[in-house]
This record gives C-alpha cells, sequence and structure tokens, in this order.
C-alpha cells in the first residue's frame, strides 16, 4: 500500500504538471526558464543562480514591492485608530505581516524539496501543503485557485484604487490652477483650496480610461521598464517632499485623540493590511536571488525599512494635517505648484504602475479563455479580455468614487487573506508531520483568527460606510435639484 504521502514523494505530483501562475514578483524581475531538476534539491538551490539578482537588487525590488498608494493613505489610517493607538497598530501589523512572511518562505523549502521542484509559487506552495494532510488531500487543487483568486481580486483592486487616486489628485490640480502659485508660504491652512469647481470625479475616471485601455495593450513589460524606473524616481521624489512638507508645518499644540472610535478601527485595519500586502513578491523575489540564504536578512531590512516609512509618514501626516487629512496625503498639499507637482508626478508613477499590477491577474485569466480559440482570433480575443478587464475596474471606481472606503474595502476582502490568514495555516498543513510545537499551533491560530476578524469587521464597516456616503450624495444632489 503507497503510504499517505507517496504523492508528495514519487515521480511528480498531480499538480506538477500545471503551468506555474504569475506572481506580482514577475513584473519586478522577470522569472529565468529552469531546467528540470534530476535530484532532490538542497535547501537553497534556487533557480537564480548567477543570473540571479544581487543582495542590493533584491531589497530595491522589495521595497518597491512593498511602497505604493497604500503608504499615502497612512495617515487618515491613524486618525481612524489614534495618535498612540495607530502607530502601535501599525508596528504590530508589521512585526506579524514580517513574520508570516518568513512563514511562507519556509513552507515553500520544507514542500519544493518535498516534491522535488526548484521553486513554488505562494498557490502552489498552499496546494502541496494541502496534499501533505490526508482528508485535505482530494481538494488540494482548491488551494491554488483559491490563492489565485485572492491575487486577482488584491491586484483589480488595487487598479481601481489607482482609478480613484488619479481622478482625485488630478480633479484637484485642475480645480485649483487659476489659485496655484511658486510661493508655497501663502496658504498657510495646510490645505489644497478649490476655488473653480470642475467635473464629478467619475467623469474624470472616464476620461482616462482609453489611456489605461492603451497602456494594458503593450505586448510585452519590457517596453515598460524605462518608464517604470522614471516612475520610481518621481515618486522617491514626490515622497521625500510630502515628509518635507509634513515635518516642517506641525502646528503645535498638538491636541489630536489618542484612540479613535472603536467603528473606525476595522477601516484603519484595511487601510494598514492593504499598505503591508506585498507577500505576493516575497517567493518570487527568493526564488531569484543568487543567495538565497541572505533572503531572510533582505526581507527583514527591507520591510523593517517599510515599516518605519508607514509609521512615521502616517503619523507625522496626521499630526500635520489633523482631522482634516484626506484618503491620500497628497489631497492636503497645498496649491503651490512645487506640491502640485508633487500630485502630478505621483499620479504619473501611478500610472505606469496600473500596467505592472494589471499583468498578474490578466496572465492568470486570459490564456485559458485565448487556448479556446483558432490562432486567427488570439490576438484579437486577448486585446478584448483586456480591455473588458479594464472597464471592469474602472466601473468598480465609479460605483465606489471614495478613495479611503475603497483601500480599506480591498485591504479587508483580499490582502487579510494572503498576509495574515493563509501563511499560518500553510505552515500547520505542511509541518503537521513534523511536530509542531501546541505553541507554535496556538500562535497561528491567533493570527489567523485575527485575520478573519479584521476581514469580517473591516469589510462590514467599509461598505456600511460607502452606503452612507451614497445616501448623503444623492441627498445633496436631490437638495441642489429642488433649488
Amino acid at each position: 500500500m503507497a503510504s499517505p504521502n507517496a504523492e508528495l514523494h514519487g515521480e511528480g505530483p498531480r499538480f506538477s504538471e500545471l503551468a506555474r501562475s504569475p506572481s506580482e514578483g514577475d513584473v519586478l524581475c522577470p522569472p529565468p526558464v529552469p531546467p528540470g531538476p534530476s535530484r532532490t534539491q538542497s535547501h537553497y538551490e534556487r533557480i537564480g543562480g548567477q543570473t540571479g539578482t544581487s543582495f542590493f537588487q533584491t531589497l530595491i525590488h522589495m521595497l518597491k514591492g512593498n511602497i505604493g498608494t497604500g503608504l499615502l493613505g497612512l495617515p487618515l489610517a491613524v486618525k481612524n485608530a489614534g495618535l498612540v493607538l495607530g502607530p502601535v497598530s501599525l508596528l504590530v501589523m508589521g512585526v506579524i505581516a514580517i513574520h508570516c512572511m518568513r512563514v511562507l518562505v519556509k513552507c515553500s523549502h520544507h514542500l519544493s524539496a518535498k516534491v522535488n521542484r526548484p521553486f513554488l509559487t505562494y498557490g502552489e506552495a498552499v496546494q502541496y501543503g494541502m496534499e501533505n494532510v490526508s482528508w485535505l488531500r482530494r481538494h488540494s487543487r482548491w488551494g491554488k485557485r483559491i490563492v489565485n483568486l485572492f491575487l486577482i481580486i488584491t491586484q483589480l483592486g488595487f487598479c481601481c484604487v489607482y482609478f480613484v487616486f488619479l481622478s482625485d489628485n488630478i480633479k484637484q490640480v485642475v480645480e485649483a490652477a487659476n489659485t496655484t502659485t511658486f510661493d508655497c508660504n501663502v496658504n498657510l491652512t495646510n490645505q489644497t483650496q478649490i476655488l473653480v469647481p470642475s467635473f464629478d470625479s467619475r467623469l474624470y475616471m472616464l476620461c482616462f480610461l482609453p489611456f489605461f485601455i492603451l497602456l494594458v495593450f503593450t505586448p510585452n513589460l519590457k517596453y515598460l521598464a524605462p518608464f517604470s524606473l522614471l516612475a520610481n524616481l518621481v515618486m522617491v521624489a514626490s515622497l521625500v517632499l510630502i515628509y518635507f512638507y509634513s515635518f516642517t508645518h506641525i502646528t503645535y499644540p498638538i491636541d489630536l485623540p489618542e484612540v479613535g472610535n472603536v467603528r473606525e478601527y476595522p477601516l484603519f485595519f484595511g487601510m494598514a493590511i492593504f499598505a503591508f500586502e506585498g507577500i505576493g513578491v516575497v517567493l518570487p523575489l527568493e526564488n531569484k536571488m543568487q543567495k538565497p540564504q541572505s533572503f531572510d536578512l533582505v526581507l527583514c531590512l527591507g520591510m523593517g525599512i517599510v515599516t518605519c516609512l508607514y509609521i512615521s509618514l502616517g503619523t507625522v501626516g496626521y499630526i500635520c494635517f489633523g482631522d482634516k487629512i484626506g484618503g491620500s496625503i497628497t489631497l492636503n498639499l497645498p496649491n503651490c505648484w512645487t506640491y502640485q507637482a508633487v500630485k502630478l508626478l505621483y499620479s504619473f508613477g501611478i500610472f505606469i504602475t496600473f500596467g505592472l499590477q494589471f499583468y498578474v491577474p490578466a496572465e492568470i485569466l486570459i490564456p485559458p479563455a485565448v487556448a479556446r480559440v483558432s490562432e486567427r482570433w488570439e490576438t484579437v480575443v486577448n486585446l478584448l479580455l483586456r480591455t473588458a478587464l479594464v472597464m471592469f475596474t474602472c466601473a468598480l471606481a465609479i460605483l465606489i468614487p471614495e478613495l479611503d472606503l475603497v483601500i480599506s474595502l480591498v485591504g479587508s476582502v483580499s490582502s487579510s487573506f494572503l498576509a495574515l490568514i493563509f501563511p499560518p495555516m500553510l505552515q500547520i498543513a505542511a509541518f503537521h508531520t513534523e511536530g509542531l510545537s501546541p505553541w507554535v499551533i496556538i500562535k497561528n491560530a491567533v493570527i489567523s483568527l485575527f485575520g478573519l476578524v479584521g476581514f469580517v469587521t473591516g469589510t462590514y464597516i467599509a461598505i456600511e460606510q460607502i452606503i452612507a456616503r451614497s445616501g448623503q450624495k444623492h441627498e445633496a444632489f436631490a437638495s441642489y435639484m429642488v433649488q
């Protein structure tokens, strides 16, 4: 009789023939094609080899994969949690997120050696982990499918956030254009003064739609590489200016609540986990390192820097702008051309990033559909499906044109599973025959429960707030029409 783990040690597990699903890390550094392993992989034998990424390159990719629009929304997240509770909670969530990333890498090492594979994606790690449990083996195919589903939701959610971010920031620049000056000391209210109202932000989204569609028609990501580098540079310059303004315009005395409203804390959770959801880049980056044994240091150093950025900008941004802080700190910058340029430059960076983030769901959803049509229709179907996906994300953004609530909803719904719930459960499944300590099981159960509670409460409060704000807008529009 075959042993329960025979499938894991045989010629090849039943899922080893499945195509590798793309991940966020493939956007950062496209994978080389590895030769098939002829023997069991050593603990750190990976596909990178001498052609892999260096320590510094991997660190840059780690930072790049974790710093985006989520960072700009953290001052509002700190407001929702409180001036003291917010930074402390960000630190705790940062520690938990780093721990879950390390757990995922450890499980990937263990399972890839077991199934004689050079590397595993997140979805493959989950499905092989489920095959390691006898009563889950029959359903292990769903492990990869569920992870891919949440990756799709997360990445398309990012794209929705980008639509809202661009429309809000460009709308504000246009409306303040007539009063924008070169003197940044004129406006002492720490706010962009809107003097010429223009179109609704949803009309701006429709204006951007054709440009996003053309962007995703790019046949190969290598064509976006120069623009991606430029986008990274301008986003870094923009962040430096945002930090400079926030630190130099703090008003005293600081009279802000140390602990926020308990009903708004789930919104903090969603926005915070949205910012910390960089777990999708962890395995691809580790797999492509020249010396993957150094990845743990890269992970701790990179995520340590990211956590410090999150806590510092979230805290200082809230102190600077107080209760008037917007869904993105860029919306609070004054209407002088220096800081209006920050909005334009960051918007350019987000526009280019849209094409990179769109790659993951497109490469999961489109190839199976294209494979069903004849060769002469492949290009047409590919472009039509890309257009449909972009239009779908635009439609969702138009339905929920609230930047802070979109970020919180995406974070609560999908990022909580990928970053907090799945990794601890995977460790239990992968190592349950290795004599896991009861304390490890309890710790993992607590982390997964924390993620599940955040998912339920964050999703509920975000949807409730979306409905409430929508009702307020309809009432305001109805009263305007009566007048």
